[in-house]
């Protein structure tokens, strides 16, 4: 059994595990209770009711949230029209053809996302059982294969964020930091609950939203009240 730290514990007796809180006070919460020896993030774990079995109920995509708190996006680019004096005006890390496709069969993958023409994707299949368990495949759904790489790089830079389900219908995401103003937290909070809730495919029967849950860094987690 995991041993929990004396400020875990303490931090933890703050929260009610069996009320659900308002987003203003699940976010006033998470900050509370954060461990203070970190730059702690705040995020959020969503529960769906979802058949993820069936393909239609698989929900993955794009989102760009209202306030950005990730780290700068490592891309790269599969586009053998683009020009070094292009990608460096752009702020892209690395681009390529086939060449980098050798280096990612090497076993390289010092990058966060990769953004591909359509031509180079059958050489890119192969690469699944690299590319795949660390969700770095590029896909149509996910806008990552384009015939306008620099544009869609442009949208990742900015903050665009890719989210997907698990298995068992969860969405994980980062959705702030300790350090940001609540409004901030709360406003991409309900932007993101809000799109998800777009998303419901229409087989579903029943509430859509599960559970969910904010915490902080190592901290303990906190329940929301569901969307209506």
């Amino acid at each position: 059994m995991k041993t929990r730290s004396k400020r875990y514990i303490l931090n933890k007796q703050k929260i009610d595990a069996t009320k659900l809180y308002s987003v203003a006070d699940a976010v006033k919460l998470a900050k509370e209770t954060s461990n203070n020896k970190f730059k702690n993030s705040i995020d959020i774990a969503i529960k769906l009711n979802l058949d993820t079995k069936k393909a239609e109920q698989q929900l993955r995509g794009n989102i760009a949230l209202p306030h950005y708190f990730g780290k700068t996006t490592k891309i790269l680019i599969l586009d053998d029209s683009l020009t070094a004096e292009k990608a460096k005006e752009a702020k892209i890390e690395y681009f390529g053809g086939t060449d980098m496709i050798a280096r990612i069969k090497e076993g390289w993958i010092d990058f966060d996302v990769i953004i591909t023409i359509p031509k180079f994707m059958p050489l890119l299949a192969p690469l699944g059982k690299i590319l795949g368990p660390k969700g770095l495949m590029p896909n149509p759904k996910l806008g990552t294969v384009t015939t306008n790489t620099l544009k869609t790089a442009a949208e990742f830079k900015a903050g665009k964020y890719s989210y997907r389900t698990d298995s068992f219908g969860n969405i994980h995401m980062k959705i702030g930091v300790v350090s940001a103003a609540d409004d901030e937290i709360i406003e991409n909070i309900d932007f993101l609950l809000s799109f998800i809730k777009s998303k419901r495919p229409a087989a579903v029967k029943g509430a859509f939203f599960q559970k969910i849950v904010l915490s902080s860094t190592m901290g303990p987690a906190i329940k929301i009240e569901l969307p209506k």
